[in-house]
């Protein structure tokens, strides 16, 4: 019987500091890719008003409109996102839903006349040239005096 004690004698453990730690690697973060299409919110505004329909327009009809105007630049999978940018943008208020089809709210039509009377004064500037400005006048400062050490 004494063999058996032998075989279970319990080992000593061995202190934590005694194993050897790998330095750890910094993670690189990765680096996320800007988008070569404008902000979906701007194509669906631009689809719904291309399309111009009296009780909104449907899903399928602005992801049409988009993937005509943004093919090359819109990923695979861009008819889930619309789908979900829709949505999000419908309970933000952006847009109104109505049945199953999207009409632009009126806080979101407020937008597109301030921005389509910069673009029709820039259009109009580029085609008249642009007008004769002054020459600004550049004012030296006046010289600094001495002051006196007493």
């Amino acid at each position: 019987m004494s063999t058996t004690s032998e075989v279970q004698k319990p080992k000593a453990s061995k202190p934590a500091a005694a194993k050897e730690k790998k330095p750890k690697e910094k993670k690189m973060k990765k680096t996320t890719k800007t988008a070569s299409h404008p902000p979906y919110f701007e194509m669906i505004k631009e689809a719904v008003l291309a399309l111009d329909e009296k009780s909104g327009s449907s899903p399928y009809a602005i992801a049409k409109y988009m993937e005509e105007k943004h093919k090359s630049a819109l990923p695979s999978n861009f008819r889930k996102t619309l789908s979900l940018q829709l949505k999000n943008c419908a309970t933000k208020g952006k847009l109104i839903k109505i049945k199953a089809s999207y009409k632009l709210s009126q806080a979101a039509k407020k937008d597109k006349p301030a921005t389509a009377t910069k673009r029709k004064a820039a259009e109009s500037l580029k085609k008249k040239g642009t007008p004769a400005k002054k020459p600004k006048t550049i004012k030296s400062p006046a010289p600094k005096k001495a002051k006196k050490t007493a």
